[in-house]
């Protein structure tokens, strides 16, 4: 190669990428690239120079005046020089001839494309594309080569990262399932001995009602018989309040009795909602499971959300009661949350109360039929539970990474309520779980079972 166009030509250089450790969202900014523009009125032996000197270098980026044209890779520049009569035909030839023999689809990727979409992509080629170099453009308008060996490196690194958070994953799932096993079993085991002592009151208080009102009526004829009563009598009476007393008995008993059914009630549905499912599911009365949920939650309502139900003519349904129990947890404790930040924010701004409404739950059940793809096959029948609010609605930025979540193959390491649900719903009873929201309208949730 003639010395006047050693400097002609600038020498290739490599980006070392990015210092930070690769991951699952690592892009192409973060792997070394190579830049070796050159004007196509150069020669294949000024090229052919550069590539014996740099043997790691995947090719030349061609360039007419500064403006990008396409690329040669080594190989494909390699085999027109190895042909016969190649180095005669096309050593001395300029790169834009050589260029318009050695062309072929290249794949040009932005440098923020992730390393596992760049792979996909590059295994989408032909099969004889595969080992070419990827052309990859900067954010600044640059250009880049990408050496596929090395993002076949990288992009195994990566497949064997995403494998162990997997697994590790998983381990933590497992971990978290026995966690809440142990804690199911827990606060069973506590549940039915707060159980007892109540059954104790509740079974008690009925005869404790009967004997008060025995003993007042004994008093009460006492007083019939012997109407003048001595002083001391008369003093007791006035100590103990007795009129007051005789009054206020039946209705302290009758509260004793109301608080005893509603901690009878609340334990009940506590053990229910950690209750732990066998291995093939039972008939499960689906409004007894809303109402014990909605109990278990009425702290939380705190007498500003109105809850109304239109409880249909349901039938028993054939499920995994504790994880209908989560399914149903997870929607009232997200609608909830989201009524009651709605109210502290309209609390906060009092620029138009007279058009605030009070927070809404609308419970609906009901049996329906879906006709069936096929014309020949019977129409299914599902049970429908939808859980509908008045609050401010979901933006469809927020609706769209809902239903992301929803995909098996997601890889946010946040494993939200609502896509822990959908699996449940979908995956271990065949069901459906829809979602529709409006702003200023509200979220309504549908739950579908099949009905067998």
């Amino acid at each position: 190669m003639p010395e006047e166009f050693s400097y002609q030509i600038s020498p290739p250089f490599v980006s070392l990428g990015s210092d930070r450790d690769i991951d699952l969202d690592s892009t192409l900014q973060e792997l070394p690239m190579y830049n070796f523009p050159v004007e196509i009125n150069h020669t294949g032996m000024e090229v052919a120079s550069f590539l014996e000197k740099y043997p790691l270098l995947p090719g030349v980026i061609l360039v007419e005046e500064g403006k990008f044209i396409g690329m040669i890779s080594r190989r494909r520049l390699l085999e027109f020089l190895i042909r016969p009569f190649g180095q005669e035909l096309f050593v001395q030839q300029s790169l834009a001839v050589l260029y318009s023999y050695a062309r072929i689809p290249m794949l040009l990727l932005a440098d923020t494309t992730s390393i596992l979409t760049a792979m996909q992509l590059s295994l989408k080629r032909s099969p004889e594309l595969l080992a070419e170099p990827i052309v990859v453009e900067t954010e600044s308008g640059a250009y880049r080569l990408l050496d596929v060996q090395e993002l076949n490196i990288i992009s195994w690194q990566i497949r064997g990262i995403d494998n162990l958070v997997r697994y590790e994953r998983s381990q933590a799932q497992m971990i978290q399932n026995d966690k809440m096993a142990n804690l199911g079993r827990l606060v069973d085991g506590v549940a039915h001995e707060i159980l007892d002592p109540v059954g104790f009151i509740w079974g008690n208080i009925i005869y404790v009602s009967t004997y008060s009102h025995d003993l007042l009526k004994l008093i009460a004829a006492y007083d019939k018989e012997l109407p003048s009563a001595s002083q001391a009598i008369n003093q007791i009476k006035e100590e103990i309040e007795f009129d007051f007393l005789e009054q206020d008995l039946s209705r302290s008993l009758a509260s004793i009795r109301t608080g005893a059914e509603r901690l009878k009630k609340l334990v009940t549905s506590l053990q229910n909602f950690c209750h732990i499912d066998e291995l093939y599911p039972k008939p499960v009365d689906l409004h007894a499971c809303i109402d014990s949920i909605i109990l278990l939650i009425n702290s939380r309502l705190q007498g500003e959300i109105e809850i109304v139900k239109y409880y249909g003519q349901l039938p028993p349904v054939y499920c995994f009661m504790g994880q209908i129990n989560q399914v149903l947890m997870n929607i009232f404790s997200e609608v909830v949350d989201t009524l009651l930040n709605e109210a502290v924010r309209q609390q906060l701004h009092r620029e138009d109360t007279m058009t605030v409404q009070k927070p809404r739950i609308e419970i609906t059940t009901e049996v329906i039929s879906q006709e069936a793809s096929n014309p020949n096959a019977p129409d299914s029948r599902w049970i429908l539970v939808r859980i509908a609010d008045n609050g401010p609605g979901m933006s469809q930025e927020l609706q769209q990474q809902i239903i992301e979540s929803f995909s098996l193959e997601t890889k946010n390491s946040k494993n939200t309520s609502l896509a822990v649900s959908y699996r449940i719903i979908t995956l271990r009873h065949g069901g459906k779980l829809n979602f529709n929201s409006q702003i200023g309208i509200g979220t309504k949730f549908e739950i579908l079972l099949p009905l067998v």
